[in-house]
């Protein structure tokens, strides 16, 4: 199955500057816990985000159009039907993790979202994309834990595509 786990700020924003633009420790907590002993599939620069190191306990793939883009620790895939061949392959749940192109070509298949949504207004040069509500069945809403003074608010949604939307 094809998941994405996103956390966004306000207008989906995602990321400035190739960096994630707040700290919120329990959504990295979440992040992590859900992701643990699965696939995350993202692009070359979110690679390039998390230290241009492979995420430990996951299997991790790299989606470009590089051909000189090997790393070690990391399997490398140049299209969306490699990945796609994986779901039907190993039949367990698979996570895009960005960045937004990489959402992008993932969103109309998708079966399941994880967002985490930030209350923060920040700028932004990437975006998770305009997705429709309408199309999936909210399964869970919790509000996540607040660390310090400084972190900002912030809800874990989990949302289920309904299965006419696919």
């Amino acid at each position: 199955m094809i998941s994405m786990i996103a956390a966004y700020a306000r207008g989906r924003v995602i990321g400035k500057d190739n960096t994630v633009p707040w700290r919120v420790p329990d959504d990295a907590r979440y992040f992590q816990q859900t992701t643990r002993g699965h696939i995350v599939v993202m692009g070359r620069k979110t690679f390039a985000s998390i230290a241009n190191k492979p995420l430990p306990q996951r299997r991790n793939i790299v989606l470009t159009s590089s051909s000189t883009f090997p790393h070690a620790g990391v399997e490398v895939f140049h299209s969306v039907e490699g990945v796609l061949a994986l779901d039907t392959a190993e039949n367990e749940e698979i996570f895009i993790i960005g960045g937004q192109h990489i959402y992008e070509l993932f969103l109309d298949v998708a079966k399941r979202l994880y967002i985490t949504e930030i209350e923060l207004t920040v700028e932004g040069d990437t975006f998770f994309p305009a997705w429709k509500p309408q199309e999936f069945t909210l399964l869970s809403a919790r509000p996540g834990q607040i660390d310090s003074e400084k972190t900002p608010a912030h809800t874990f949604f989990v949302y289920e595509r309904i299965p006419a939307h696919q």
